[in-house]
């Protein structure tokens, strides 16, 4: 039975009741989530795109939900993870899912768990949760994004129409491996036999094509099956469906972006059968995306660029973009990670850029302190050479340091982690609630 309160459960309320429900965050299976997919009576009848990746998958996904959004189709959406809100994780026609239908597929959900005496993550109730709203909605198509690896991720208990991997480097290194070679192997389990398994990684380890050979998928590379190219303004596609030319930069910054937005076409190609788009969708989608954090710059001076790069390849690409805005007296850096990331990787590829250290702890079980952070920076050699780090106790004030003493012509990055963007935009929202 049910608990007599379920039905009358806030969203709040329900998500401290996850986060409670599981003895670890994290739970590598797909045995208990399985089981509770079968009581639920899940089986979608739409297409599936599940996208997997080390970086690039939010960015992905959000191209792909907009371009066929603009072409008319019903698009659900489950990504992972949220910068201010948990509806940021379910959307459906580009459209955050409300509280009281969230708690409603949440109610459900436990009814199905409860039955089978099954014990689910905070994710894997989630995951569930999303594809039963998604049914219940009428969606066309749903677009699923990988939490962690792939092969025992909760989303790939769904059947994929296609499959799509952005990008193969080194992290969550205690669940997936320690190798790219390992790391291949997890994230490659989101393949499906017969069907298509688009990949976007420039240097493809050898356990991705032996994976997709043994169980007969159909393997395309960038670079070989597809690709593009770059003209001024403009930038050109071929692939599977043919050719699209004169197509206008995604609206999300960075030139890595065409390569996501490469790999967007490519799996749009592959299920065009089902859902056809024209060049005027994939135009207007492109112009009209929208994701928060990926190098987002806020308006105003001094300029502010909010990136969740949390790790070495995305803090790599991240200082390439911050070298390619032209040049800014000071960029100060409002720095905070988990501790169960490789700092040091991320420090390395940033330090070259920052001026400033402001440096914060993360105040969850698994947030690295500010004194972590330090150590990492005064080991890095940050501090021999001259290079300012000052700590403070949350993101907020940090933040509020560097607003203080950045000039018009400096910028502030955060980055290091979701926590640390959201930490800022929360902040942000505090002080404009106290000025209206």
């Amino acid at each position: 039975m049910l608990e007599s309160n379920v039905a009358t459960r806030t969203l709040t309320e329900w998500l401290f009741y996850l986060e409670q429900l599981h003895p670890i965050t994290i739970e590598m299976g797909l045995d208990r989530v399985d089981q509770v997919k079968d009581r639920l009576g899940l089986a979608p009848d739409f297409p599936i795109i599940t996208v997997g990746g080390t970086n690039g998958k939010g960015s992905t996904c959000a191209m792909m939900e907009s371009i066929l959004s603009c072409a008319g189709y019903r698009v659900g959406c489950y990504t992972s993870p949220h910068l201010l809100r948990y509806n940021e994780r379910v959307r459906i026609s580009r459209y955050e899912a409300r509280d009281e239908d969230l708690c409603k597929a949440f109610e459900e959900v436990e009814l199905a768990r409860v039955g089978s005496a099954i014990s689910l993550t905070y994710f894997e109730f989630g995951t569930l949760a999303a594809m039963q709203l998604f049914k219940q909605s009428g969606v066309d198509v749903v677009i699923l994004e990988v939490g962690l690896g792939g092969r025992l991720d909760a989303v790939n208990i769904f059947e994929p129409d296609c499959s799509v991997l952005t990008s193969i480097d080194l992290d969550h290194m205690d669940y997936l491996g320690s190798t790219r070679e390992e790391i291949g192997f997890e994230k490659a389990g989101i393949f499906r036999g017969g069907k298509a398994a688009i990949c976007s990684e420039a240097e493809m380890p050898a356990s991705i094509l032996r994976q997709a050979e043994l169980i007969g998928a159909d393997l395309m590379h960038i670079d070989s099956e597809f690709g593009y190219s770059v003209q001024d303004n403009q930038w050109s596609y071929w692939g599977p469906g043919g050719n699209r030319h004169a197509l206008p930069h995604p609206a999300l910054r960075g030139s890595y972006q065409l390569r996501n937005a490469c790999t967007c076409l490519a799996a749009l190609d592959v299920v065009r059968e089902r859902l056809p788009t024209n060049m005027g969708d994939i135009r207007q989608g492109l112009l009209q995306v929208e994701l928060p954090g990926r190098f987002q710059i806020l308006p105003g001076l001094p300029v502010t660029i909010l990136d969740v790069a949390h790790n070495p390849a995305a803090a790599r690409t991240l200082a390439t973009s911050l070298g390619s805005m032209g040049q800014y007296h000071k960029t100060f850096a409002i720095f905070a990670m988990l501790k169960d990331k490789d700092i040091p990787g991320v420090v390395t590829a940033l330090k070259s850029v920052v001026d400033v250290w402001l440096v914060a702890g993360i105040d969850v079980s698994r947030g690295a302190s500010a004194d972590d952070l330090r150590q990492v920076l005064v080991s890095e050699g940050i501090v021999e050479n001259g290079v300012m780090v000052i700590d403070f106790p949350d993101i907020g004030s940090a933040y509020a340091y560097a607003c203080e003493r950045a000039s018009e012509n400096d910028r502030i990055c955060v980055f290091g982690s979701f926590y640390t963007v959201s930490g800022v935009l929360r902040y942000r929202d505090a002080v404009k609630h106290r000025q209206q």
